[in-house]
């Protein structure tokens, strides 16, 4: 707004991770940040000092005005509703808050972990383990798309460049749920946004930039 000084907002991002579906909201906001990048896959590790802003020197991270966020769920709600006038946060008291707030959570807390089990081969029982079995989750996943175009309802929300960049990931670089037409038609929808195209080409960039794309 006009006369209206904006906070400042830095964003700790490391190309082709898990903080690209962040990168991903960011465009999708519309708002001016700062990049940082952070160098995950460095021989001799990340610099110790970034553990101040990240505890476990991971991304994603964001900075606001001082405030720092960590956790894509966490960085998701803040961001959608700090930014609310783009609208990508359901409000308290919509008939969507409730799955738009739970898909965020499970995105971390059930499709990231099963997938990484998934990908890495190892067996284990899933009624041991908090995020269960990978073939729950997909039923989980096949059986909302069904039902509705966006993973929390009729419209586009920020839990869809969570869930979506995840399913994206899943599909393009672990070989994972290609096999499902009602995932790979919501995947195929939402790589169509102009903000998606954005954000990925800019992610290239930087990956190639780091030698990490030809």
């Amino acid at each position: 707004m006009a006369g209206q000084e904006i906070a400042m907002l830095a964003f700790y991002h490391a190309p082709w991770s898990r903080s690209s579906t962040v990168f991903w909201l960011l465009e999708e906001l519309g708002v001016p940040y700062e990049l940082k990048l952070v160098d995950i896959r460095a021989a001799a590790g990340v610099a110790e000092d970034y553990r101040a802003i990240q505890p476990n020197k991971k991304v994603p991270a964001i900075v606001h005005d001082g405030t720092v966020v960590t956790e894509r769920a966490a960085i998701s709600i803040y961001l959608s509703e700090t930014f609310g006038e783009a609208g990508l946060a359901p409000k308290p008291g919509d008939r969507d808050r409730a799955a738009f707030l739970s898909w965020l959570v499970y995105a971390d807390a059930v499709f990231d972990p099963v997938l990484a089990v998934r990908a890495h081969g190892w067996d284990y029982v899933p009624s041991r383990f908090s995020f269960g079995s990978y073939e729950d989750m997909v039923r989980h996943l096949e059986r909302t798309l069904s039902s509705r175009p966006y993973i929390a309802g009729d419209r586009f929300t920020a839990a869809d460049t969570q869930v979506g960049g995840a399913i994206g990931y899943a599909m393009t670089a672990l070989g994972q749920l290609a096999d499902s037409p009602v995932l790979k038609d919501y995947a195929d929808r939402l790589t169509e946004r102009p903000a998606y195209k954005r954000f990925a080409q800019k992610d290239f960039e930087l990956a190639k930039a780091a030698g990490m794309a030809g």
